[in-house]
């Protein structure tokens, strides 16, 4: 059985590192990282950078294995992996997803969200979020709570594709296209869940707006308390561990 892990917004496969340096003594599989075009690989020309594009893409990619994956999404990538499990579960036997309360009728986009889906705001701060040297832009980085060295990794995957990638993307889920979506929540359930709810961050809904939405999934929430947006960077070793004792209960 394989491990696939789906990064999102605004990072590379370099968040996942240290994670899988942990699950590395206790799940003896081979673990795959999918970054999403325009965010740690190149941006395929004629590529829209839509949610929609993002789904068909982790779907084709999923379609390449010879078995069904454990399939593992942080921020937008655990959009992704809610929408693969919503409409192919088929290429799964399990899914991890923390943005699930995007879903809910109830929740709103965080702050900067609204910047990047606002013409012109959006384009002024992407442009100067990822200009300067690897080292400055690394240090926005840390500013946004990802530790070293992760955050100079991220940084040297940063640039004007993935700002395109990222304007795109924001604008073309809505708060409309998001409650629309989740009328088919129910739908994950085809496949065992769980939702790593980082209670410190202030970008997925409320905790307990999470937790509605892993329950109409038939998914398991775990809290992970004092922990935030990046929850596998700041605790590595007790991530590794709710994920291991998710999957050695399958």
């Amino acid at each position: 059985m394989t491990i696939v892990f789906v990064n999102g917004v605004p990072v590379t496969s370099a968040v996942w590192t240290p994670l899988i340096n942990e699950l590395s003594t206790s799940e003896q599989r081979e673990t795959v990282l999918l970054s999403p075009p325009g965010f740690g690989v190149p941006l395929p020309s004629g590529f829209g950078a839509t949610f929609v594009d993002y789904r068909d893409w982790l779907i084709d990619e999923l379609s390449r294995f010879e078995a069904p994956v454990d399939l593992v999404g942080h921020d937008f990538g655990g959009g992704y992996v809610l929408e693969v499990a919503m409409t192919r579960p088929d290429l799964l036997r399990s899914w991890v997803s923390d943005t699930i309360g995007g879903y809910e009728p109830d929740f709103t986009w965080h702050e900067i969200a609204k910047l990047w889906q606002t013409p012109g705001d959006g384009e002024r701060h992407v442009e100067e979020l990822f200009s300067g040297t690897v080292e400055e832009r690394a240090a926005r980085m840390v500013d946004w709570g990802i530790p070293e060295p992760a955050a100079r990794e991220v940084a040297l995957g940063q640039g004007p594709q993935m700002g395109k990638a990222i304007l795109a993307l924001y604008r073309s889920v809505p708060r409309a296209v998001l409650i629309e979506r989740g009328l088919d929540l129910p739908a994950a359930a085809a496949r065992p869940g769980l939702v790593p709810v980082a209670t410190e961050d202030h970008t997925a809904g409320s905790v307990v707006l999470r937790h509605r939405a892993a329950r109409r999934a038939g998914a398991r929430a775990v809290d992970l308390d004092g922990l935030g947006h990046w929850w596998m960077l700041q605790d590595p070793a007790r991530t590794a561990r709710m994920l291991s004792g998710f999957w050695n209960g399958l």
